[in-house]
């Protein structure tokens, strides 16, 4: 399973995690994230094509995070490594990125505070499981 220092089974399992995460914090959240979206119930609708890229972005997401953990070095791809990597990416990249395009979309802070919520659920998630993958 291990290709240059990947382990790609770890990156899958990451993402697929990462997607069920996903799916759960957003059934939780979702009444006061449609409100904070500006999105009506009735008008929102999940489809295959929104699963897929959801799913293949987050792979995506799992492969660099991989990258990311994998050049701390030899013996350095640990459960913890993963989490502060993945916490460190998330401040620096992701909520950065959430709170920017939110404020110029004229969204309040409640949508971004529960979509950064989210990614940070993300990259925790995955850091952990691809850190404990060892690879």
């Amino acid at each position: 399973m291990d290709f240059a220092g990947l382990n790609f089974l770890a990156i899958f399992v990451a993402a697929v995690a990462a997607c069920l995460f996903g799916a759960l914090y957003y059934r939780a959240l979702g009444t006061a994230w449609m409100k904070a979206a500006r999105i009506k119930p009735e008008e929102a609708k999940m489809t295959p094509s929104l699963v897929i890229a959801a799913f293949v972005a987050e792979l995506i997401m799992a492969w660099v995070l991989a990258g990311v953990i994998g050049h701390l070095g030899l013996g350095q791809v640990t459960f913890w490594n993963g989490i502060i990597s993945g916490a460190f990416l998330w401040l620096g990249f992701m909520a950065t990125t959430v709170v920017v395009n939110q404020r110029y979309q004229g969204f309040g802070w409640t949508l971004s505070v529960i979509d950064a919520g989210h990614w940070l659920g993300v990259a925790l998630i995955m850091g952990g499981i691809i850190g404990l993958s060892g690879a």
